[in-house]
């Protein structure tokens, strides 16, 4: 079969079952990771059949309904991007998106955690309406998501070919399955209805442990002083996203020294996901992404990446320019 004819259903399906990976899959019809997986998926609920893969990659998804709510990493040495409150919005891609894509080239990470609110909910928030404003549907957020997480990983598998990718839930991902499981509880089970069906590239999670001592999750706690509290309540090295505050804080005792960090927010600040109920008020708030890096099992002083101006951030006391990205 040529990689230029596209294949009918059955030929796609007797590739799969035979072909023992996704990497080989790939190479036999010539198709790209992305494109094949959301094929695969929509066959899976086209025939109402399951098409596992033995790629250990992808592994996670053959018992996904078993996964606990921990993933453990197991990071010995290496680097780890960590994201968050990316709130893909359809049309948008920030400066600090390009510069995760920049980061990801250069440092090329062993894995890259998307830590909470991918998925921002717009339609489906909890709050009312903010007079006449415009939100996106739950389908055009899931095409922002499935554009942006495309591109990582995409920029991922170029950079290192086992990299990780990672997903700790957080509140506003969550509106979609809590939407559904409130007021469509009889169709639980159906493919779709979870929003991990439709990411199947990312390891779905409530925390990732890097190490024994180093946890990343979505949020634990609360206020201005978040990210010292969570460190000494947690007694562990603590990654949180949630509060956009983009920043670390060193803690020492007699155990040594560890850190609670605040992953930013991916989106601008001032972006139209936020613009009405922050009603033009200033934030505390800065757009960028934190690096984290190992050696032996010990995690290094905690590095942030920092939108500069538009088109470019900050890294290591340079300014980069990704406006071309």
């Amino acid at each position: 079969m040529s990689g230029k004819r596209v294949a009918t259903d059955a030929e796609f399906i007797e590739v799969w079952q035979t072909a023992g990976s996704v990497n080989k899959f790939c190479e036999i019809l010539g198709l790209d990771r992305r494109n094949a997986l959301r094929r695969r998926r929509n066959l899976e609920m086209k025939y109402k059949i399951k098409l596992p893969t033995q790629d250990t990659r992808y592994e996670h998804l053959q018992t996904a309904h078993r996964h606990k709510g921990r993933y453990e990493a197991g990071i010995e040495n290496g680097t780890v991007i960590v994201f968050s409150d990316a709130h893909f919005w359809p049309g948008i891609r920030s400066t600090a998106f390009k510069g995760l894509l920049w980061a990801i080239n250069e440092l090329k990470p062993k894995a890259i955690i998307n830590n909470g609110d991918a998925f921002d909910g717009a339609a489906i928030s909890r709050f009312p309406r903010i007079g006449w404003d415009s939100k996106p549907s739950v389908i055009q957020e899931l095409h922002a998501c499935e554009a942006c997480l495309g591109e990582i990983e995409e920029a991922a598998e170029k950079a290192y070919k086992n990299c990780k990718l990672i997903w700790p839930l957080g509140n506003h991902d969550a509106r979609f399955e809590n939407r559904l499981a409130q007021n469509a509880s009889e169709f639980e089970g159906v493919a779709g209805f979870h929003l991990k069906d439709h990411f199947p590239a990312w390891i779905p999670c409530w925390s990732t442990w890097l190490t024994d001592h180093v946890v990343v999750k979505h949020r634990y706690k609360g206020g201005i002083h978040a990210t010292h509290n969570n460190t000494v309540g947690s007694g562990k090295t603590i990654v949180t996203g949630h509060l956009h505050s983009l920043k670390v804080t060193p803690y020492s005792d007699y155990n040594g020294t560890r850190y609670g960090v605040d992953t930013g927010t991916l989106a601008d600040t001032d972006g139209p996901q936020f613009v009405d109920y922050l009603e033009d008020s200033p934030t505390n708030w800065r757009s960028g992404f934190v690096v984290l890096t190992f050696k032996d099992g010990q995690l290094l002083y905690p590095e942030i990446v920092q939108k500069f101006s538009e088109g470019q951030v900050q890294f290591r006391g340079q300014v980069i320019d990704v406006g071309h990205l």
